[in-house]
Order: structure tokens, then C-alpha cells, then sequence
């Protein structure tokens, strides 16, 4: 029986986006996730297995935000993969302080495992979404996604997730893609913000451990097979939020090949950035998964 409860079912490019709830044992919290199969998931047949492309999300999204405005099922609905979107934070922790500002605590999870009260018990991003979703959606739906094959992308805070997850665990993901990411989030104020509460402010080791400019100094991986895009209207690039050229600068002087970083004329940091190059990102994706 699936631990999965479905809230919708919605018909799309073909497909179907599933709106589903789960108890995650992570995070201690209900947590809801969309889950886009495409057609060639809907076939039958153990030959019919599609790969799996997931999507971290930014700042106070939810899984529908994406979902929604990003047009990935349509390119995911074309190539033959099922998109993941997972939720930004637990909700409905009740702990102090969680609503209290946009950018940390709920909606604001940053894909680590706190380590810091009092957010430690509940704040396990990283291992809901590399760990326990996975697990989950490959049980309850195992004759529809294939667990051999997983990419992850992301936006902003979700580029950082995706990239450092992507970085933390080499073999787990075929490829990695971002937009806009929080590249260098030990330099930048949201990221010190963040990682000051969730780790503590002077455990500075352990912030540089979930740091993909960081975490790429010691990259043992081969190429990396990551695209990164950025919009140079982006209010957030210009304020120093996203620092992509640090992890450009990080990747060369490590030696290590196989990232591209493209800076996007006049777009900014919203989902008509992303929905202009959702395709690439897809096809991105479709490349290694179907390699």
C-alpha cells in the first residue's frame, strides 16, 4: 500500500501531475510533493520504467509553484521523464520564530540537516530529499520510475540544494542543472543568515560543508555535468546573492571540467527566466539519463 496520499490528479501534456502527501519520519511533519508522470509512464509494462528529473525549489515556494508556472512538463512530457518537486521546509514544526521571516524556516529549509537548536529535529532537508522521498516515491511507484536513473536541478535556494546534493553525494545523480543559484552561500547574507541558524554562528566548517563553491575544491568526480544559468537583470545577482562567478573561479582552480555557466541577457530571477529555459535544463538532463 502506498504511504503516498494522491489530493489530485490533474491531466497534463499528456501526463498526469500527482499532488501527493506523505508523513515524513525526516522531518517529523506531513510533507507534500507533486510528482509529474509523462506518458511514457502511463503505458504499463515493467519495460516502461522512465528516469527521474528532480526539482529543488527557492525561497517561500511550495511544490505547486514550479509545477505550475516553470513549463517543465511540457520538455519532461517530450523526453520521457518524471519530475519531482518536493516541498522547501517542514511545515507546521511549531517551532518559535519558523513564520517569522521569508528567507529562513519554513519555506526556507535550504536542503541541509540542522544541527543547531531547535531546529535539528525537524530540519532534515537533505536527507528527506536524498534519502527518504526517493525511497518512498521508488516504492510506491516502482513499476513507473526507474531509481537507477535521477538528475536533480533547482532554483535559487533550490540551485544550492541541487548543486551541493548533487556534490555531497557523487554517484547518486546522473547530472546536475541550476538556476540562479545561491553558489556560494558562506559569502552571501541569505546563506550566512541560514547557516548561522541551522549550524550555529561559529561552526563555520560546517557551513563550508554544504557550500557548492566549497565543496567543489575537493570534487574527486570526473566531470561534473552541470549547466548553470543566470540572468544578468536578476536583482538578486547584482545584490551579491548568488556569486555564480566564485564557483566558476572555485571549479578552474580545482582542475575539474564539465561545467558551463551561461549569463542570460536582461532576465531576471523569476519563472519567466526559468520557463524560457526549462527545455534546456530538461534536455540537460535527458542527456544523461538516456546515456
Amino acid at each position: 500500500m502506498s504511504s503516498f496520499e494522491t489530493k489530485a490528479t490533474i491531466a497534463n501534456f499528456g501526463g498526469k501531475l500527482l499532488k501527493l502527501s506523505h508523513q515524513s519520519t525526516s522531518t517529523g511533519t506531513p510533507m507534500n510533493v507533486n510528482l509529474y508522470l509523462p506518458p511514457a509512464a502511463l503505458q504499463g509494462g515493467s519495460s516502461t520504467k522512465v528516469p527521474v528529473l528532480i526539482y529543488l525549489s527557492g525561497l517561500t515556494c511550495t511544490p505547486d509553484n514550479c509545477s505550475e508556472k516553470g513549463f517543465f512538463q511540457a520538455h519532461a512530457s517530450r523526453r520521457g521523464l518524471a519530475l519531482v518537486y518536493p516541498d522547501t521546509s517542514p511545515r507546521g514544526a511549531n517551532i518559535a520564530g519558523e513564520t517569522e521571516s521569508w528567507d529562513f524556516g519554513a519555506g526556507a529549509g535550504f536542503y541541509v540537516d540542522a544541527t543547531a537548536e531547535p531546529w535539528k529535529k525537524n530540519y532534515r532537508m537533505e536527507t528527506y530529499v536524498s534519502e527518504e522521498l526517493p525511497a518512498a516515491l521508488f516504492s510506491a511507484f516502482g513499476d513507473k520510475l526507474d531509481a537507477e536513473r535521477v538528475s536533480i536541478t533547482g532554483h535559487s535556494m533550490g540551485g544550492h540544494g541541487a548543486l551541493t546534493l548533487y556534490l555531497r553525494h557523487p554517484g547518486k545523480y546522473r547530472s546536475v542543472s541550476a538556476f540562479a543559484p545561491v553558489s556560494n552561500p558562506v559569502n552571501c547574507p541569505w546563506g550566512q543568515k541560514a547557516f548561522s541558524g541551522y549550524f550555529g554562528a561559529e561552526n563555520r566548517e560546517e557551513w563550508k560543508r554544504h557550500d557548492a563553491t566549497e565543496l567543489v575544491k575537493g570534487w574527486k568526480g570526473g566531470d561534473l555535468k552541470a549547466l548553470v544559468d543566470v540572468g544578468t537583470g536578476d536583482n538578486f545577482y547584482k545584490q551579491g546573492q548568488l556569486l555564480p562567478e566564485n564557483l566558476e573561479k572555485a571549479v578552474k582552480e580545482a582542475g575539474v571540467e564539465g561545467l558551463e555557466v551561461r549569463y542570460q541577457p536582461d532576465y531576471d530571477h523569476s519563472y519567466y527566466f526559468m520557463s524560457t529555459f526549462a527545455g534546456d535544463h530538461v534536455d540537460h538532463a535527458a542527456k544523461y539519463l538516456f546515456a
